[in-house]
């Protein structure tokens, strides 16, 4: 029997998503390697979205700081045990007073969130000094991704400066997120990102000239994981690596992680010998790459991805001459977070067969606040 087979998967409808612990497990495992303990570690947790998952990272391994996109991810991580957390979306009119909410629900946990412009710092400093609390604040640094952030220039630093200065604001340092190196090479991606953080490196040195702390730098995803493993001045926030895909498997066969979640999904139709379709359509399947790159089944020989829709997906195969409406199909996403969101609960697999449902609750743009 391979690793992924379900033995009573007539009990599961499709399409659903499967997770597999003892793999999730793994995955923390070599996360942990990699970055020689568990104290600079702050995995992202958009990827899972599951309060399980992050009672394993506290309870099983240590692992309490934790960076994430939502506030529900936020509220997911201190429901869960999560003591200290980065909202790595600079927060905006409505998500401001809901940061606020939490902070005060739970004032055990250190809150941290991201500036990268004077009007959101101000405007941070004048909610929580209202409220007569204080917030963790860190610089978001573009160093080359252009997706958000301030690049690190004079500007920045005159930011830096104000977030120093304004009432109730605490310095927290810099994130920096380069999601634009992909490359498949170690040693051209760790080039790449070496030079994309000499930029900031330069911003820190000018920084601590000035007599300015720079408590945390929080740098990377999990493509850059491995390279800044290296660099004992930053924390790692890696999230894909915890379930892992095809995408990532592909793109990085340097790192040592698996997959540990997958979509199940039942051939509907037979079209002829050559054709298939099975339940697996948008809805439940992540569909912003090429058609070609939307899953890699482990135990169906795929030609040609030809037709997905909404509820559908078409395959050519040399496989449908033996095929029959029923059968069930294991599947790698090829991109794995946006999948999991799609899912409302997971099916989790222990030792061959379902045990028990996950719910996917911070899928949920709100929880409580």
């Amino acid at each position: 029997m391979s690793w992924y087979t379900v033995q009573n998967i007539h009990q599961i409808d499709s399409p659903a998503l499967l997770v597999y612990p003892n793999r999730v497990r793994q995955n923390i495992e070599s996360a942990i390697q990699t970055a020689e303990g568990i104290d600079r570690l702050r995995p992202h947790v958009k990827t899972h979205k599951m309060g399980e998952i992050i009672r394993m990272h506290v309870e099983e391994y240590g692992i309490t700081k934790f960076k994430c996109a939502t506030i529900a991810e936020a509220e997911m991580i201190a429901l869960n045990g999560g003591k200290d957390v980065i909202l790595a979306h600079q927060p905006t009119d409505t998500k401001i007073p809901r940061l606020l909410k939490l902070m005060q629900n739970f004032p055990e946990v250190k809150w941290r969130t991201l500036v990268d412009n004077e009007a959101t710092a101000r405007q941070l400093s004048k909610v929580w000094k209202e409220a007569d609390l204080q917030i963790n604040v860190l610089l978001d640094i573009n160093n080359g991704y252009h997706r958000s952030g301030i690049k690190a220039n004079q500007v920045a630093f005159n930011l830096y400066e104000l977030v120093v200065e304004l009432p109730h604001l605490e310095i927290g340092g810099l994130h920096v997120y380069d999601g634009h190196i992909h490359h498949g090479n170690f040693e051209e991606r760790k080039d790449w990102a070496e030079q994309d953080f000499v930029g900031v490196d330069e911003f820190v040195k000018q920084l601590k000239e000035a007599s300015f702390e720079v408590p945390l730098i929080v740098a990377g995803g999990s493509p850059t994981f491995p390279v800044h493993a290296e660099n004992q001045a930053v924390e790692l926030s890696p999230g894909t690596y915890v379930f892992w895909d095809a995408g990532y498997g592909e793109a990085f066969p340097d790192m040592d992680f698996e997959p540990a979640a997958l979509v199940m999904t039942r051939i509907i139709s037979v079209l002829d010998e050559n054709r298939v379709c099975v339940d697996l359509g948008h809805k439940s399947i992540a569909s912003e790459n090429p058609l070609q790159n939307r899953v890699r089944f482990l135990n169906f020989n795929v030609e040609k991805f030809l037709v997905h829709s909404e509820e559908h997906l078409v395959l050519q195969s040399p496989d449908a001459k033996i095929a029959k409406v029923g059968d069930v199909l294991y599947g790698i996403p090829f991109h794995i977070c946006p999948t999991v969101a799609l899912h409302e609960e997971a099916a989790i697999v222990r030792e061959g067969k379902v045990t028990e449902f996950w719910k996917v609750v911070a899928r949920k743009r709100k929880i409580s606040v």
